[in-house]
């Protein structure tokens, strides 16, 4: 297994794929004092060169296999489109390099299931870039369940709306709606509810013929329930027009937690002509979600050194997607659909 040279040595990172996502992680890396970026791959080199250029020292590549075969990276961080994703995860196990890949890990589950015994086996870790779970916000909801404050979970509902749909392209190729967008909030709902034992979903065109046009939806409502009796319910939507919309609610035998939206400041204006007015929510993923992929990365850090680490594995990563298919065919058929996690 690769780690750093000497103990509390700055963990060296390769990071593959440098568009949107792995510009945040290379932002991540620059952010914490025990992480360093070794190595920038793509196959766009002039990305690789960009990102590169701004961390002192870095190897830039086109070829995944010089990340892999370097000694001077401990670990990787895949940020390349999905279809690369089975591949290069299965590269980083023959390596023994320690990986976070982002989701999802393939959209067919049988390429997943293809990988599953070999990741169990691996001596070496695999976490899967689910950052919500790392977000302060949900973290401390879902600690204080835990501690049993409002008694016992009853109903989880958990709202994302992006405020504009990706490009066409990107959608064209993103596998829908559910293993593209929805796939987070089933993340979220095992971070309450680990154990979903069956899953109903209904998608609709509201706003978009350009979605309808590909086949896909562009808005969904998801009913799922836990072993325990847990209902859990998922609203998404492709647009809104008041900011990026995300919010939970965790009711109780006891009690409820809400989280609301999250905006860049908390002053309200009270005059003649409104009350309680308020600048708009955060409208990007990376703003809302900033400090959650930088915690994700410091808990996939303590994974590679070996200490206690809350990142999320490949079988997260795993049922995720079985969640997302199962929602997929609930749309499709409008039966409920049984699931074994």
């Amino acid at each position: 297994m690769s780690a750093p040279d000497q103990p509390g040595a700055p963990v060296r990172f390769g990071l593959i794929g440098t568009g949107r996502i792995g510009q945040v992680h290379a932002g991540s890396i620059a952010r914490l004092p025990d992480a360093v970026l070794t190595h920038v791959c793509d196959p766009f080199v002039d990305g690789a060169r960009k990102v590169a250029a701004a961390h002192e020292g870095a190897r830039v590549s086109a070829d995944a296999a010089e990340v892999f075969a370097d000694e001077r990276v401990d670990a990787v961080i895949v940020a390349s489109p999905t279809a690369t994703h089975v591949d290069l995860l299965a590269a980083a196990l023959e390596a023994g390099k320690p990986v976070l890949c982002e989701k999802p890990i393939d959209l067919d589950l049988s390429r997943v299931d293809a990988l599953r015994e070999r990741a169990a086996e691996a001596p070496v870790p695999v976490a899967l870039g689910f950052n919500r779970r790392f977000d302060p916000h949900f973290a401390e909801a879902r600690g204080r369940v835990a501690a049993g404050e409002i008694g016992r979970l009853e109903h989880l509902q958990i709202t994302s709306r992006d405020p504009a749909p990706a490009p066409a392209e990107y959608l064209r190729s993103s596998g829908g709606i559910f293993r593209d967008m929805t796939i987070h909030d089933f993340d979220t709902a095992r971070f309450f509810v680990p154990d979903i034992v069956s899953v109903q979903a209904s998608g609709g065109n509201v706003f978009s013929e350009e979605i309808a046009g590909i086949g896909d939806w562009d808005s969904v409502a998801v009913i799922m329930r836990g072993r325990g009796g847990e209902f859990i319910t998922i609203t998404n939507s492709r647009h809104s027009a008041y900011g990026y919309d995300q919010r939970l609610e965790v009711f109780g035998s006891e009690g409820l937690i809400e989280v609301p939206n999250v905006g860049d400041t908390t002053v309200r204006l009270h005059t003649a002509a409104a009350v309680e007015s308020r600048r708009p929510y955060q409208n990007f993923i990376f703003e809302r979600y900033a400090e959650a992929y930088l915690l994700e990365l410091a808990e996939f850090i303590r994974l590679v050194r070996g200490e206690e680490s809350r990142s999320p594995g490949f079988e997260d990563g795993r049922a995720a997607l079985v969640l997302a298919l199962a929602a997929e065919e609930s749309a499709r058929t409008g039966r409920t659909v049984d699931v074994d996690l």
